[in-house]
């Protein structure tokens, strides 16, 4: 597994790279900054060698500021509409797949490219694709969703 494989690495501080048939070593021992998505647990051996830090999900006041550097000319309306939508897809504990932070940006990227309207997400889910990976959570969410995802199709 991955994380198993690097332990030698991160001990020795060397690494080894096959195209060169040379291995590079680290003058200096550096901090070395591992990050985890919580998606699959790592081994107790890489984690007895690490700090653990937690970071907790955005808050909306948060994620606005996260989203207007990736996003400096978003419309007002279309933005807070937008983040009211997010928020309410994550509440619900049943999703395989949560949308995270990148998914909202490109979500946010696909409605302001095809000139979507605050009104239109208020009642729809348009650019669904963007936001939810799975195809489960999307049959769930339509169960939730008094209006639409707007253009879903299913390909067999």
């Amino acid at each position: 597994e991955f994380p198993n494989d690097l332990l030698n690495e991160l001990d020795e501080m060397s690494f080894y790279i096959p195209e060169l048939e040379e291995t590079v070593c680290a003058r200096h021992r550096p901090i070395v900054i591992i990050t985890s998505n919580s998606e699959k647990e790592l081994p107790d051996a890489f984690l007895r060698r690490c700090i653990f830090h937690y970071i907790e999900f955005p808050h909306p006041e948060m994620m606005e500021r996260i989203v207007r550097v990736h996003h400096p000319t978003i419309e007002e309306n279309l933005l807070r509409e937008c983040l009211k939508r997010f928020y309410w897809v994550r509440q619900f504990e049943e999703l395989r797949k949560k949308p995270s932070t990148s998914e909202l940006i490109d979500w946010l990227q696909a409605l302001m490219s095809g000139g979507i309207l605050p009104e239109k997400v208020e009642k729809e889910l348009p650019f669904v694709g963007s936001l939810i990976k799975k195809e489960e959570d999307l049959d769930y969410l339509e169960g939730k969703l008094t209006g639409t995802f707007g253009q879903r199709r299913k390909y067999v």
